[in-house]
């Protein structure tokens, strides 16, 4: 069956302001309220057939641009540019294309025209990531299909223009071998100014809806295993938390895993070399330090790919993030020493799959296999931009994923009735509804995935955009 060439011909944009139940606070920001863009397209096919499809995610603040000059707002109104400037390429695409074929004709233009907008290269992947999922949700529905078999038979024609690289290497047999699994580790996020127990919380300052509000009680409530620990930069303090942290996670006998996020706090390598060393020497934290799987991007975008730092990754596996700003920077990162790359849906669903082949490709000429790709996203809700994400975590292989919207979000708390009964209705593996309003269901540590194969990109629901704003 050929592949179907697609249009896109219309799209729709909305937002819904979302309020944090408590503050969270990552690299420079401390963030307790952000919107959450809905894009909704409509693409038509040769033979005239049309079909919809939307993605949605949170508009998060000082990561894609970090620059402290800028406000939340200007933070926010660069994503919207970038889903606009996106789009507009998109529409105004003369001829008829598979999916992947269209993204890679205008990535391109699309960086170009965001870089006159002075938009960097991580901002810009944004726009193009919310176009290309919507219309990947939409031929999904209008073949009846799920992301899992678009993605196994490859009917949106990836092949590797983006990445050269990958020439050679069979992209049509490594998609056969994707396979959804049934269900996937969450793994929680304890930021910089969590509560680590109920001690820590003044009595002022609780939240009182019955979800979890420290660490303890994160625990207490989803058996979690799995563990992401921010550090800020400053040695001495990082390791007073992080032992009171390990104090909790050594309570049980059962394993727990970790991973270390520096969120480019650090300038050079040798800083974190130091803080490993004295994480080693801490006899209250052996059991924490063999537990941790590898350290997220510690070092500062602007120079984490200038120096190599392979005296670094000796000592643990270390990853790229806020430097994978395009396909080619896994390729650099890895002539400097890191070993692994992050997935995020708002980094491009292509590019998590194309990393992901180089994953394989690597790892199938080395004894070693050091290779590796983690899913980390910690701000997509309930909803669209939760079930996408965790579509493309399983298909990409991963165990457990970041997972901390359900943490820092109430569910779908204010959301209409009737748009959570269809989530219910469709997604009850997903979501439980103790509370009047849907949450997502975390059941001894992990989540379900069932119900994301269906047509589409990983949601049988389109929410109806005119409960939002413009």
């Amino acid at each position: 069956m050929p592949i179907p060439k697609i249009r896109l011909i219309d799209t729709e944009t909305r937002e819904r302001f979302v309020k944090l139940r408590m503050p969270f606070k990552f690299g420079i920001v401390t963030l307790r309220e952000a919107p959450q863009l809905f894009l909704k397209v409509r693409i038509r096919t040769e033979d005239g057939r049309e079909s919809e499809g939307i993605a949605a995610e949170m508009l998060a603040p000082k990561w894609f641009d970090k620059n402290p000059e800028l406000s939340n707002e200007e933070n926010f109104e660069q994503l919207r540019e970038t889903v606009a400037i996106a789009a507009g390429l998109y529409l105004d695409a003369a001829d008829a294309a598979p999916a992947f074929q269209l993204h890679a004709q205008l990535e391109r233009a699309h960086l170009q025209a965001c870089g006159e907008k002075n938009l960097n290269a991580l901002t810009a992947g944004f726009g193009t990531a919310l176009v290309d999922r919507a219309i990947i949700d939409a031929i999904g529905r209008l073949e009846g299909q799920s992301v899992f078999t678009l993605v196994q038979n490859n009917r949106l024609g990836i092949d590797h223009k983006t990445a050269p690289d990958l020439e050679g290497f069979d992209l049509d047999e490594f998609f056969q071998t994707l396979k959804p699994a049934n269900t996937i580790a969450a793994r929680h996020t304890v930021g910089l100014v969590d509560a680590i127990t109920e001690a820590d919380i003044p009595d002022q300052e609780r939240v009182g809806d019955g979800l979890p509000e420290s660490l303890e009680a994160a625990i207490d409530t989803y058996d979690i295993r799995y563990f992401k620990l921010k550090v800020g930069g400053d040695i001495d303090a990082d390791l007073d938390r992080l032992r009171r942290i390990a104090a909790v996670l050594d309570r049980s006998s059962d394993a727990y895993f970790a991973t270390l996020d520096g969120n480019e706090q650090y300038e050079s390598a040798e800083p974190v070399i130091e803080l490993w060393q004295r994480i080693e020497a801490e006899p209250l934290l052996s059991r924490l330090r063999d537990s941790i799987l590898f350290i997220e991007q510690p070092i500062m975008r602007a120079k984490a790919l200038e120096r190599n730092i392979a005296d670094l990754s000796e000592l643990k596996p270390v990853e790229i993030d806020e430097s994978d700003a395009a396909m080619g920077e896994f390729l650099v990162a890895r002539d400097l020493g890191y070993t692994g790359i992050s997935s995020k849906s708002c980094k491009g669903f292509y590019r998590s799959l194309l990393n992901r082949a180089r994953v394989e490709m690597w790892n199938n000429s080395s004894e070693a296999n050091p290779y590796f790709m983690s899913a980390e996203d910690l701000t997509t809700q309930a909803g669209i931009a939760v079930q996408q994400d965790l579509a493309l975590a399983t298909l990409i292989g991963c165990t457990h994923v970041e997972r901390n919207g359900h943490h820092y979000v109430d569910g779908m708390k204010g959301i209409p009735e009737e748009e959570q009964h269809r989530f219910l209705e469709k997604h009850g593996d997903l979501y439980s509804n103790e509370a009047g309003h849907l949450r997502l269901l975390i059941k001894h540590g992990k989540i379900a995935l069932g119900s994301l194969e269906t047509p589409g990109l990983g949601s049988a629901v389109i929410p109806d955009l005119s409960s939002m704003s413009q």
